[in-house]
């Protein structure tokens, strides 16, 4: 009989390529990794994956055990949220994830407060560059920037977060004229992926200082406001963040105003479970509360508003 603790270390190593990331997956050691592997092709009498100088890779054999594996496990995972699904307790853990800037500046804040209210309930908030799953119940809740077009999933827009052209006073003083009509040549820009999520505003960035050259590139939003007020160049910055840094200067940029929706998701088999639930209502309520931060009033493009055709997150979702 093959142990299903194998296959799901097995997966963990196909997926990730290496023992080490599948070991921090786990929350195991890497000899326990290595040992479980050994296991599995033992009690199979076949190797299952070769190890080559990228890592780790399927054989034959080893496709065919993957793609058996997976469906167990999301029949598994299924069950799982079932039953999850018909828990009545306002206690246990709920898993958040979203990115790290919105983690810091938005969530944390948020779901400190939960913890008064619903003392029984644990939140494990993960700032994380790579979209967890829900389906594979790597969280339970995440806020993003960009729609997932998952079918399994439900999606709210919550809010929507404005961003702007920053750079700091000295590095103004130090590079004097700009011609944003003509991609800013003589400047300097710090660009951003992974972490915004959502390439609308690097893309608009990349469009308006064409004629730059990049002197910083990072996934962190954090890393692109710290590099900014310390005078690495120009950086296309959420304003709620930026504007209460005395040291940037927010210049006035053509429309329409960069922007990001935010959105709130869960998978649909947890949305009646009410831990989850009453984290919904305080991030949706807390997002709503900075709406002025978020898009201040003197964005001069017209945004549209978030989605409230439902009664709230926590019912809709």
């Amino acid at each position: 009989m093959i142990d299903w603790d194998d296959l799901r270390f097995f997966l963990a190593i196909a997926r990730n390529g290496n023992l080490s990331a599948a070991a921090k997956d786990l929350h195991v050691a890497q000899s326990t990794v290595g040992r479980r592997l050994a296991s599995l092709e033992a009690s199979l009498g076949v190797r299952l994956l070769n190890r080559t100088p990228d890592g780790y890779v399927p054989t034959l054999a080893g496709d065919g055990v993957r793609g058996h594996a997976e469906r167990l496990e999301a029949e598994a995972l299924a069950m799982q949220r079932a039953v999850g699904g018909r828990d009545v307790r306002m206690a246990g853990l709920v898993r958040v994830t979203c990115a790290e800037t919105v983690a810091t500046h938005i969530l944390a804040p948020a779901l400190a407060g939960l913890h008064r209210e619903h003392p029984d309930i644990m939140i494990e908030l993960t700032p994380n560059t790579r979209a967890l799953s829900l389906s594979m119940r790597e969280a339970d809740i995440a806020v993003r920037l960009s729609r997932p077009d998952q079918h399994d999933l439900v999606i709210r827009r919550i809010g929507t977060m404005a961003f702007g052209l920053y750079a700091a006073a000295d590095y103004l003083a130090c590079h004097v004229g700009m011609d944003l009509a003509d991609g800013c040549p003589g400047h300097h820009v710090i660009t951003q992926s992974e972490d915004i999520e959502d390439g609308t505003q690097t893309g608009w960035l990349s469009g308006v200082t064409h004629r730059a050259r990049v002197s910083v590139q990072t996934t962190s939003h954090e890393a692109a406001v710290t590099a900014t007020v310390r005078g690495g160049g120009l950086a296309c910055l959420a304003r709620f963040r930026a504007d209460r840094e005395g040291g940037l200067v927010r210049l006035e940029i053509p429309p329409p105003v960069p922007r990001a929706d935010i959105w709130l998701v869960i998978h649909k088999d947890n949305r009646h479970v009410p831990r989850i639930r009453a984290a919904i209502t305080q991030i949706t309520a807390y997002v709503g509360s900075m709406a002025p931060q978020l898009v201040p009033p003197d964005v001069s493009a017209v945004l549209a508003p978030p989605d409230t055709s439902a009664n709230d997150a926590a019912d809709q979702a």
